[in-house]
């Protein structure tokens, strides 16, 4: 068994979504450093150019600041990177929103913002780039499936205490969704996964970010993930290690789904 190359992404190309900051970010740092050329794709364009230019150190990185909340704008995602590659290997659909809200108080805006960017973009951000996946998976004879990535949340394995509504449904019907997408592009060679990752320093996760000691006494392995730790599972999921995992997701999270 050759394994020297198992966990290699050098020649692969992946687009990742929200990729300008938090999670998004530590994955294409993880995909570059294992060689992958990586677009990165954010609303706020300045933001994503910054990114882009400050993770080109690692390697290949190229910004796409695009809207994918909405399906006009997965479409026009698909057509600027089409206009730099001629087939994708891999993509990560992180893109995602929270809303908090008493149940009473909860607002419409609120459940379609959520929704619409956590639930509906990574289906027809897929579909809108299915072309160029089944480019890459036909290639070389089809000996290297595409990935598709789905960054779910154990907010949509287990039950937060927090009022989060909109975004615990969007990321358990994530999760349902991973399975019936899988089911049928695995027929195109094209495996598609998620990870559902628990408490990561980021914008999203300020109580990660800004007291990570508190949050850490709440997680059974005592500390919250780390950059290596959401890249190394990434990196597994998107390399020939993570071929034969069809439709399943990783929990990333110390420990906490089984706590609750």
């Amino acid at each position: 068994m050759n394994t020297s190359a198992l966990f290699s992404l050098k020649g692969r190309t992946a687009l990742i979504t929200g990729g300008s900051r938090g999670i998004g970010r530590m994955i294409a740092a993880g995909f570059l450093a294992q060689g992958a050329t990586v677009y990165i794709t954010a609303r706020k364009a300045m933001a994503c150019d910054q990114t882009a230019m400050e993770l080109s150190a690692l390697g290949k990185c190229v910004s796409l600041p695009i809207d994918v909340s909405t399906v006009e704008g997965a479409k026009a995602l698909a057509e600027a990177y089409s206009q730099h590659e001629s087939s994708l290997d891999i993509l990560v659909n992180n893109a995602g929103a929270a809303w908090a809200a008493p149940l009473d108080e909860f607002p419409e805006s609120g459940w379609d913002k959520v929704v619409d960017l956590n639930l509906k973009t990574p289906f027809f951000l897929t579909q809108a780039l299915a072309p160029l996946l089944r480019k890459a998976a036909s290639a070389n004879g089809g000996a290297k499936p595409a990935k598709v990535i789905n960054i779910a949340s154990i907010d949509g394995v287990s039950v937060n205490p927090m009022e989060t509504y909109s975004y615990a449904a969007s990321k358990a019907g994530l999760i349902h969704l991973t399975r019936r997408m899988a089911l049928r592009l695995i027929e195109d060679n094209i495996v598609v996964t998620a990870i559902a990752p628990g408490a990561f320093a980021s914008d999203m996760n300020k109580d990660a970010r800004d007291h990570g000691d508190a949050v850490a006494s709440r997680i059974p392995a005592r500390r919250v993930g780390t950059d290596e730790d959401i890249a190394g599972a990434a990196i597994y999921l998107a390399s020939r290690a993570g071929d034969y995992v069809v439709g399943s997701t990783l929990v990333v999270d110390g420990g906490v789904t089984h706590a609750r």
